[in-house]
């Protein structure tokens, strides 16, 4: 059964929401390694940026699959 507009914003949130910590301290931590220096502020702010563009790209992906899926099950009856 193809999930509705609510759960899947729901199911975004929760998929993308839980790695935004891990994207932070990824920035944070990881790209002074390669010679970028970030104060936290700037490190959330990518987190935030890139976060909010794997939401609407995983909301997007989604509610393409639930509608493919509701038309791949009309066509088996």
């Amino acid at each position: 059964m193809a999930q509705n507009n609510f759960l899947s914003v729901v199911e975004t949130t929760f998929n993308v929401g839980s790695g935004v910590f891990i994207a932070w301290a990824m920035a944070y931590w990881l790209l002074p390694l390669w010679g970028y220096s970030y104060t936290g502020t700037q490190a959330l702010t990518i987190t935030l940026v890139f976060t909010s563009v794997s939401w609407v790209r995983s909301y997007l992906w989604r509610r393409f699959f639930n509608r493919f899926e509701r038309r791949a099950t009309w066509k088996r009856y």
